[in-house]
């Protein structure tokens, strides 16, 4: 056992340490939950990641993603959470996929080849393309629910789809999948309800304004998310 991953194995045990290391996980999005969900799974020595975002990192992403400094502006995200992952973890197999999941870009996606995929995306089309293709292909996949224009980390829970409120982007999210008979899905939310921005922030080519957000809420879902991958991956 390699003693990067000793205190990792101290509580979860060899076995599953190891399991973790033969396991490949999706993350779909590295935004203020992404990037946090691929580097925790990194440090928990998760073998072989897939990072896919067509997105570069902006100024206004550097108060909540991991990847976010001044010297990662204007580099593709899923580069910058590349080159962090090899400098934790250098034997971690990692596929940068600079490309926007969507139901048009669904095919070029063997989801057969995954352990498990995090849903770490923005759009309700991406969400639910991701959800019936993590199901088709027999995937267990995990999805976050809204995160923005909140400020209590410590309200983010794990639960099914169907047992979810509060949350508008849950609510959204629970009538489309009964629609398509989607009988469960793992999420992280929160009960509490979003607050109204002091002043909007509309992006230039942004179609509506973007949500606030803090560095701690976003990073906690993610954590969570990355525990529940974790958690699920060696109770196999």
């Amino acid at each position: 056992m390699k003693e990067q991953f000793s205190r990792t194995a101290a509580l979860l045990g060899e076995y599953s340490t190891e399991k973790l290391a033969q396991s490949r996980v999706a993350v779909f999005g590295l935004g203020g939950v992404g990037s946090y969900v691929a580097e925790a799974l990194a440090r928990a020595g998760v073998g072989a990641l897939d990072l896919i975002d067509s997105d570069a990192v902006a100024l206004s992403n550097i108060n909540r993603q991991l990847i976010a400094l001044h010297s990662t502006v204007g580099v593709p995200k899923v580069r910058a959470a590349a080159a962090r992952i090899k400098d934790i973890n250098p034997e971690c197999e990692v596929t940068a996929r600079e490309i926007f999941f969507l139901p048009e870009t669904a095919g070029e996606f063997d989801f057969s080849q995954y352990d498990y995929i995090a849903d770490a995306v923005d759009t309700v089309t991406a969400k639910l393309a991701l959800v019936c293709a993590a199901n088709a292909a027999g995937v267990p996949i995990i999805s976050c629910m809204g995160t923005g224009n909140k400020l209590e980390p410590n309200r983010f829970e794990a639960a099914d789809i169907y047992k979810t409120s509060v949350c508008p982007l849950a609510k959204v999210m629970r009538a489309e999948c009964r629609k398509r008979g989607i009988k469960s899905l793992k999420v992280v939310y929160s009960k509490e309800p979003p607050l109204t921005p002091l002043f909007a922030i509309s992006p230039e080519g942004a179609r509506r304004a973007v949500p606030g957000s803090v560095p701690f809420v976003p990073g906690a879902a993610g954590l969570l998310m990355a525990g529940e991958i974790i958690k699920d991956i060696i109770s196999k």
